[in-house]
């Protein structure tokens, strides 16, 4: 700590108990020295989204919890946000907390699709995907994808769609890859 900082994981180990306490896990922290001041970023993510209050009261926290430890001197600047929707899916909890979410997925078998993120579990998610004027859902291993991004959207969805990404079970109209 030459810097006067903490370490990566430091600053995981001193804030991990307050933000799984409410309800959020730390997904990584970037210390950035050649900032003037220097930046401690924290991205933590989980089930529910984090809207600018949760931010602002987990900013809190953070910043209290470092302010007490003596071996951390010097200014610096605290961030807290969300991965971003840029963050590729890797994960079965990634794909969970992105679901109602358009996404644009490379499967091992080089084929490309667009559909929206139902349920996930059993390394295995659901994609509600067109299906000529209507849609259908296809259930798809996680070892099957080689890449998932969230895709930024402009306007909404059809209540259909929607529909689809949040029922629960997997049940006849379920697409099975082939």
């Amino acid at each position: 700590m030459a810097t006067g900082l903490p370490s990566q994981t430091q600053v995981i180990e001193l804030l991990d108990g307050e933000f799984a306490r409410a309800g959020y896990e730390i997904e990584d922290v970037v210390i950035d020295t050649r900032t003037r001041p220097p930046r401690i970023t924290v991205i933590a993510d989980g089930d529910t989204a984090l809207d600018l209050d949760t931010i602002a009261a987990l900013s809190r926290s953070a910043s209290r919890v470092l302010d007490g430890v003596k071996s951390i001197h010097g200014h610096y600047v605290l961030e807290v946000s969300s991965p971003g929707v840029e963050r590729p899916l890797t994960s079965e909890k990634h794909f969970r907390r992105a679901r109602g979410r358009k996404v644009e997925m490379a499967l091992t078998d080089g084929s490309q699709l667009t559909g929206r993120l139902g349920e996930a579990r059993d390394n295995t998610v659901t994609l509600v995907v067109r299906d000529g004027r209507d849609f259908a859902l296809r259930s798809i291993p996680l070892d099957e994808i080689d890449k998932a991004v969230v895709q930024v959207e402009f306007s909404l969805p059809a209540q259909r769609e929607l529909e689809l990404a949040t029922q629960s079970g997997r049940g006849a109209e379920t697409e099975e890859r082939r």
